[in-house]
């Protein structure tokens, strides 16, 4: 433990920017969205666009024209999620660590903190897909995270954030799971409206 230690983030820092760093939960995470977006929303907009296109003239057709642009929206977002899918380098708190591995921080680990004025906190530091405010998911590529990245129990790091410089005391360094929120169908989903449609009209039986 290096008490009087002071670690200010280098101007480079990360260099590997490029890295898609992501955590088991995460990958999961967006995997079960592309999977929706593409097996699910997609077919039942584009069957609304067929419907829609069916009814005349399309210039004037107020669901054709929010159908073609709610599936741009999707196709766009099935393009990123298949691009960040496959770029990514899952990395798994719960994997054994040794040495300082197991003492610093890197991507992955859940750091405690004390600010000037003596106030703990405790985050996690998770991929740029992970982010989660609500539960102390932080980027390893935001400024806390470049701040907290290599730090070990007793430093004293520099926070270089947009209200100005803060010294921030690292507490303690650990690796655990980290619990991502789940995907969860949108509200309002076109498919969760036919599902509904579907369960309201069903066949006659006899």
């Amino acid at each position: 433990m290096r008490k009087g230690f002071t670690r200010k983030p280098q101007g480079g820092e990360p260099a590997t920017q490029s890295k898609n760093y992501i955590t088991p939960g995460g990958l999961q995470r967006l995997k079960d969205e592309h999977r929706f977006l593409l097996t699910r929303e997609r077919p039942a907009v584009t069957e609304v666009v067929a419907w829609a296109a069916s009814n005349g003239d399309r210039s004037e057709n107020a669901d054709y024209q929010y159908g073609k642009r709610r599936l741009r929206q999707i196709d766009g977002r099935i393009r990123f999620l298949t691009k960040h899918i496959e770029s990514a380098e899952v990395i798994d708190p719960e994997t054994p660590r040794a040495g300082q591995a197991a003492t610093r921080a890197f991507f992955g680990a859940t750091v405690r903190y004390a600010n000037a004025a003596g106030t703990d906190r405790v985050v996690s530091i998770v991929g740029t897909d992970e982010v989660d405010l609500n539960r102390n998911h932080i980027s390893w590529m935001s400024p806390l995270g470049r701040a907290l990245i290599k730090s070990t129990a007793g430093d004293r790091v520099v926070l270089q954030a947009p209200g100005g410089t803060e010294y921030l005391t690292v507490l303690e360094v650990c690796y655990e799971r980290i619990s991502v929120e789940p995907f969860r169908e949108p509200p309002g989903a076109e498919s969760s409206a036919r599902d509904c449609l579907a369960d309201t009209n069903p066949s006659d039986e006899g």
